[in-house]
């Protein structure tokens, strides 16, 4: 079983890479003109792998997959970011994947908002100034747009998924 997770583990990592890859190529700044914002496609992963796996799991995919992409983009501030909001996101999305009144649509909402908002400390942190802190209530209503989007996708898997697995017996 150690081995499935891994290899499962590393499946996800590489199509979390691929994932932020690809979505370089999407101009969000034309609907959204606004620096720096995503879609966070690689964020299906982790949403993904929240609700399919276990945290400790979770965590790790999260954690090399910030720390790879940075090292492909060639860049620690990237990895600043990426690991202040993923883990951030994953503080939020832990406790309320458990709650019972919510479903992968908010969960991802949540996440998508604490990942904004965990960019922005570390955006005050490195530029020593709290003005950055104003952007944050546009990015927390791209955050929700985003959030859905990564929802869809997501549950959409997810249901395939668990459909694929009660007919072949898993």
């Amino acid at each position: 079983m150690k081995t499935k997770k891994l290899t499962l583990s590393a499946i996800l990592i590489a199509l979390a890479l691929v994932l932020s890859y690809i979505e370089r190529f999407i101009p969000l700044e034309m609907i959204f003109p606004l620096p720096g914002v995503k879609l966070g496609l690689a964020n299906t992963v982790t949403l993904f792998s929240l609700f399919m796996l276990d945290i400790p799991c979770t965590i790790c995919i999260l954690i090399v997959r910030c720390t790879m992409g940075a090292m492909f983009s060639g860049s620690i501030t990237s990895l600043a970011f990426s690991l202040a909001g993923g883990l951030l996101s994953m503080a939020v999305m832990i406790p309320a994947s458990r709650a019972p009144h919510l479903s992968v649509f908010g969960v991802s909402v949540l996440g998508a908002s604490a990942h904004s908002c965990g960019q922005i400390l570390i955006a005050m942190l490195l530029m020593g100034s709290v003005q950055v802190a104003a952007y944050l209530p546009y990015l927390i209503v791209i955050s929700v747009f985003c959030g859905i989007a990564t929802a869809v996708a997501s549950g959409s898997v997810m249901r395939i998924l668990r459909k694929n697995m009660k007919l072949i017996g898993g």
